[in-house]
């Protein structure tokens, strides 16, 4: 076991409950007794010392024709609020097996108390809101049942905002921002104390939330534009508004959004996912700078492999000159005080 191992990393992002929705229930222990599939199961996290992180309930869009971009009033996709409780379902039941060893977390603390006694700490995140009608009442009973953190949209229209499309070269700034039931939702949000995430927000929607929210800004699977002209990326000045809130950044692993050329490239070396992390801290600070690995839902580099992989990543950003003081920061710390900070302990 190298030193870095012994970091614990808590993780922006990972699709892990979509993976495992495709075997329904079966599937539970097959994450926690380990399988060869994915990114990320109980066994392989312990290894790579993957500690939690925000467990992605996310809907694929249907086989359908795309809708006009502005036509904000479709559903993105049906029976999107029966496959959100059937996620949560899994990340319930993942918890109730095993036992003591994965732990839902609802506070800061609950995070703080699971790293330091080795459970995995799970945090009940939504990623593009189609569960949640106008009317906003599904988000009070999920917000009751757990949730924890949102983010309005995937990379696709719904009634909240406009996503923005995964497009290389091109800046972020595609499309219009919330709408009025997007905005109603930022200030639910808010009252609730769950944590918003920008991540897929097209730039208008990004600045839209910013003069709304009185909560940190958080991007937690996102990247430096200035790197890699990806249209998920950040800004030189979204990145500032993000320090000026006390927010954060996750770094996220997909070779897509590292890379200066765009290619899905497995072969991309882990200084290239470093140096998006270096630019973010000497532009913002490193307090501004987490992991957000997007684990199970995009490539990520080869020589990093799936969760058990993270002692290398730690590896090479010691190489490239962060402390342990910094590395802690960026593994965990970094999360657990924006948590904190969002939810309120």
């Amino acid at each position: 076991m190298t030193e870095s191992s012994i970091i614990p990393v808590f993780d922006g992002h990972n699709d892990v409950l979509l993976r495992l929705r495709r075997g329904g229930l079966n599937s539970v222990n097959a994450f926690l007794n380990g399988e060869s599939a994915g990114h990320i199961d109980l066994p392989r996290a312990r290894r790579g010392g993957l500690a939690g992180g925000l467990c992605a309930i996310f809907i694929p869009s249907p086989d359908q024709p795309r809708t006009d971009n502005a036509d904000f009033a479709a559903p993105a996709q049906p029976d999107a609020l029966n496959e959100t409780l059937a996620m949560a379902r899994l990340l319930f039941a993942i918890e109730a097996r095993s036992e003591g060893a994965v732990k839902v977390c609802r506070s800061a603390a609950d995070i703080r108390r699971s790293i330091s006694e080795g459970q995995f700490a799970a945090v009940f995140h939504i990623e593009g809101a189609e569960a949640v009608a106008a009317d906003l009442d599904a988000l009070y009973v999920l917000h009751q049942a757990g949730l924890r953190s949102l983010g309005p949209v995937w990379s696709r229209p719904n009634v909240f905002a406009y996503g923005v499309p995964f497009r290389f070269p091109s800046p972020p700034d595609i499309g219009p921002g919330l709408t009025d039931a997007g905005k109603d939702l930022i200030r639910a949000c808010n009252e609730l104390r769950i944590m918003i995430d920008l991540s897929h927000m097209n730039e208008q929607g990004f600045w839209d939330i910013a003069k709304l929210s009185n909560a940190p800004l958080v991007a937690s699977h996102s990247n430096a534009y200035a790197l890699s002209p990806h249209s998920r990326n950040l800004t030189d000045r979204q990145l500032d508004a993000i320090r000026d809130t006390g927010g954060l950044v996750g770094i996220n692993f997909g070779v897509l959004f590292l890379r200066d050329d765009g290619v899905r490239n497995a072969d991309t070396p882990l200084e290239v996912l470093v140096r998006h992390a270096a630019y973010i801290a000497e532009r913002i600070g490193i307090e501004h700078v987490a992991l957000g690995s997007d684990f199970d839902g995009t490539t990520i580099p080869a020589s990093l492999g799936d969760a058990s992989g993270l002692p290398k990543l730690i590896d090479a950003l010691r190489a490239h000159g962060f402390d342990d003081e910094a590395l802690a920061k960026i593994a965990h710390q970094n999360w657990v005080r924006v948590l904190e900070q969002t939810w309120g302990g």
